[in-house]
């Protein structure tokens, strides 16, 4: 099987909790896929092939894989496509061949999956392209729940850099937190002194950068400034940290943002509004 890790991530208990949703496992009459096992021979046996309708950036391969593989250890699978890579429309992904119940059972939960995080990727590809090289796409925490390091890893393939991954891997300051702390400056100057080391600190006018430099952040996210705003604080901040820029980043708007000299553009749509990939899976009796 192939190796597949992410940090934080247990690939086992992944693939044992969705088949067990799909199963039906726990529930009355529950535990088994009536459709495969009234209709399909135990030894029947298939071979299939995975492939692109539309052109996709690839990702969830080897998940897809530890899907058949629960199921049907023995089954033979070929991965054709590297994770990251650009698949024509029509291009073969995966060829497997194994039990015939195994994958018509694994199917649905290996092609969700794939779809979801081909999908993500191929609309990041679409977002780093169109910066024209300007700045560095980051992702958001607008991930579904449970699905965080999965979509996550989706935007790398795709060729974006990860934001934080949670809550605990920085301070990200926003409107609210400085709304309780009574200002930019003091809601920064309470996580420097306790002692976090990494704050990133949003503003939306141009009179709260001095105040969140001031107080020590060292990361600025610029909220909803149109590029001409964008280009008045790049011009004040100087290099002093790096800058992001946020809000309501589209396809037609990211260009003109990322020219504008901020460091990063950070687009929640990535993982929070990216379409399915088209990706189809035909199977073959053996």
């Amino acid at each position: 099987m192939s190796a597949f890790t992410l940090p934080g991530f247990d690939l086992d208990a992944f693939v044992s909790a969705t088949l067990a949703e799909d199963l039906g496992e726990g529930l009355p009459g529950g535990g088994h896929d009536v459709t495969a096992e009234s209709v399909i021979a135990p030894d029947t046996r298939f071979s299939g092939v995975m492939d692109s309708r539309d052109a996709v950036v690839v990702a969830g391969l080897p998940i897809a894989e530890a899907f058949f593989r629960r199921l049907d250890p023995d089954m033979t699978i070929e991965i054709l496509a590297e994770e990251g890579a650009m698949a024509a429309a029509g291009t073969a992904l995966m060829r497997l061949a194994g039990n015939a119940r195994a994958m018509l059972t694994a199917e649905r939960c290996a092609l969700n999956t794939v779809q979801h995080l081909s999908g993500i990727a191929t609309m990041t590809r679409q977002y780093v392209e169109a910066t024209g090289g300007k700045a560095v796409l980051l992702d958001t925490r607008k991930t579904i729940p449970g699905l965080r390091h999965l979509e996550k890893y989706a935007t790398r393939m795709g060729g974006a850099q990860n934001h934080r991954m949670g809550l605990w891997d920085a301070a990200m300051i926003k409107d609210n937190h400085v709304l309780v702390a009574g200002g930019v400056g003091e809601a920064v100057r309470r996580a420097r002194e306790a002692g976090v080391e990494r704050i990133i600190c949003e503003v939306d006018r141009l009179d709260q950068i001095e105040p969140a430099l001031a107080a020590g952040a060292n990361h600025l996210l610029l909220d909803n400034m149109a590029p001409a705003m964008l280009r008045e604080a790049v011009a004040l901040i100087a290099g002093r940290v790096p800058i992001e820029a946020s809000g309501g980043v589209t396809l037609q708007t990211i260009g003109a943002i990322a020219a504008t000299g901020v460091d990063y553009v950070s687009v929640g749509r990535l993982t929070q509004s990216a379409p399915a990939a088209d990706i189809g899976l035909d199977f073959t009796p053996l």
